[in-house]
């Protein structure tokens, strides 16, 4: 029970050096191990969360070197909340490119695979900003790889812009991460929480630049306005399974900042207490509203998926930028749902797209498409679970959202964003599904081009779609005792004294 803390790092890198020397072996075999790793780290991930919602948090120290001198991983629930997600979402986007040969299209796929949720495991468990940074190189790289996966003139372009993009916030991550090693002489989240509620008010205004300089790389992360241009071209370009795992790379930036300025700059920073909530919630509504333009926008079904995951984001920003335990629950509660729920559209669109042959994602009217009543319910459930209207997890997440917005100075312009977004993306959906499913012809003219008599590994597919979209009917039938959890993982993560005494208390942190 000690070593529960590391073992959704080793899983995975284990398994990716595993699948490196079974190469030779051939892709099917790299099919069946890589599969069955990713099953496998689902049931780690299940029991790890059951046994943090059961106990207190847990710290283990690399080395056994002790806090603030090593490092140090901490497992607390909300950890474990991100692990379980993510295992949920690597398993249907695996399935995915394995029944629709996507992993056969370039090499290594299977071993970038694992190292992507290597990175993403360690980047939730870290306790050190610095060993943040690393993991965060780690998912990228893979990622980098990943997105190229298949080749294309198209992909390439996206790729070197997304690559870029990530290379400078990398840089001004060290610069960040620098001002606050020159400023309080530690990198240790919860030694500089603890810095930072003792500062001296001549070091406050370098703490404060350094503090919004973080924010501004997880808001990159995170896809934040003014941030944000890289991600719709990155997302809609790349192959249908990767964006579906890129649908929790967005929420990694999100959770840093919940961990990282949460805690370093919660309840007991002083007078640096939350002053970057400000910036979070204006610049989330930003995004929301610029995202829900670039719905209503879209000329392609892929490119209106990865604004939706942009609208997603806002949300997320918005609640977080609350700064109460009422948002950050509301908060978590909509992040499972938004999470699955992209990743689960990524795959219906490319569904979509394979049967609609050369017509591919663009808005344009044609032939009826195979299974298309089925295809038609499946976007249908899917819009109205973005949209965030009754009687799905949507709405739930974003009442919740709006009901803990009532208390702070800005709510009317929170409802009054979120309504009329909301508003847009339902035009742009709506005109959508009728592009697709409504507007098609019986008889194909001379110059349409031919489609597919039945989409490719359509019944396997489905399955994986299926697999992520059943969390909206659930988050709803099981809605009282989900949002119970959201409330005790919220409270455990703002107790930000409780979170400094289990890395530097063993008897507190079951070191």
């Amino acid at each position: 029970m000690m070593h529960l803390p590391i073992l959704p790092i080793l899983l995975p890198l284990l398994a990716g050096i595993l699948l490196l020397l079974l190469r030779p072996l051939g892709l099917q075999v790299q099919r069946v191990v890589g599969f069955a790793l990713a099953f496998a780290l689902l049931l780690l991930a299940v029991w790890l969360f059951d046994v943090a919602l059961a106990g207190s948090r847990q710290v283990y120290a690399l080395g056994n070197w002790p806090a603030p001198f090593g490092i140090t991983l901490v497992f607390d629930q909300l950890a474990a909340l991100m692990l379980l997600v993510t295992a949920v979402l690597a398993v249907g986007a695996l399935w995915y490119a394995i029944v629709t040969e996507t992993d056969a299209q370039g090499s290594h796929f299977h071993v970038l695979f694992q190292m992507q949720l290597f990175g993403l495991n360690g980047a939730f468990l870290t306790g050190d900003a610095f060993n943040l940074f690393v993991f965060f190189e780690v998912l990228l790289l893979a990622s980098y790889s990943l997105l190229l996966h298949g080749g294309g003139k198209n992909r390439t372009v996206a790729g070197l812009h997304y690559v870029v993009v990530n290379l400078v916030g990398s840089t001004v991550f060290l610069f960040a991460l620098g001002a606050l090693y020159g400023a309080l002489g530690t990198l240790n989240i919860a030694d500089m929480a603890a810095k930072v509620a003792a500062l001296p008010a001549e070091r406050e205004g370098l703490v404060m630049a350094a503090g919004l300089l973080l924010l501004l790389v997880f808001g990159l992360k995170a896809a934040m306005f003014p941030l944000y241009l890289w991600l719709p071209v990155a997302y809609a370009r790349t192959s249908a399974p990767v964006a579906a795992l890129f649908a929790i790379m967005t929420k990694v930036g999100v959770y840093a900042i919940i961990r990282v300025h949460g805690t370093v700059f919660g309840a007991d920073a002083g007078s640096l207490a939350y002053f970057h909530a400000p910036w979070l919630l204006g610049l989330g509504l930003t995004t929301l509203v610029l995202a829900a333009l670039g719905v209503l926008a879209a000329f392609r079904l892929r490119f209106q998926v990865a604004y939706l995951v942009l609208a997603s984001v806002a949300m997320l920003l918005i609640a977080v930028g609350l700064h109460s335990e009422a948002g950050l629950a509301a908060a978590l509660y909509y992040l499972v749902h938004s999470t699955l729920l992209a990743g689960g559209l990524f795959l219906l669109a490319d569904v979509i797209v394979r049967g609609r042959g050369a017509y591919a994602d663009r808005f344009d009217p044609g032939m009826r498409l195979p299974h298309h009543r089925l295809l038609g319910g499946l976007f249908m459930f899917a819009a109205v679970a973005a949209l965030g209207l009754p009687p799905l997890s949507g709405f739930f997440g974003k009442l919740w959202i709006l009901q803990a917005a009532l208390g702070h100075p800005w709510r009317w312009v929170v409802l009054v964003t979120v309504l009329l977004s909301s508003a847009l993306l339902l035009i742009a959906l709506a005109r959508s599904g009728s592009v697709l499913f409504y507007k098609v012809k019986d008889r194909p003219d001379a110059a349409d081009p031919v489609l597919p008599a039945q989409i490719p590994a359509f019944g396997p597919s489905l399955v994986a779609v299926l697999w992520l979209l059943a969390a909206i009917p659930l988050l709803v039938v099981l809605a009282q005792p989900v949002a119970g959890v959201m409330q005790q993982v919220a409270a455990q993560t703002l107790d930000a004294s409780g979170y400094r005494a289990a890395v530097f208390d063993p008897a507190a942190g079951g070191k």
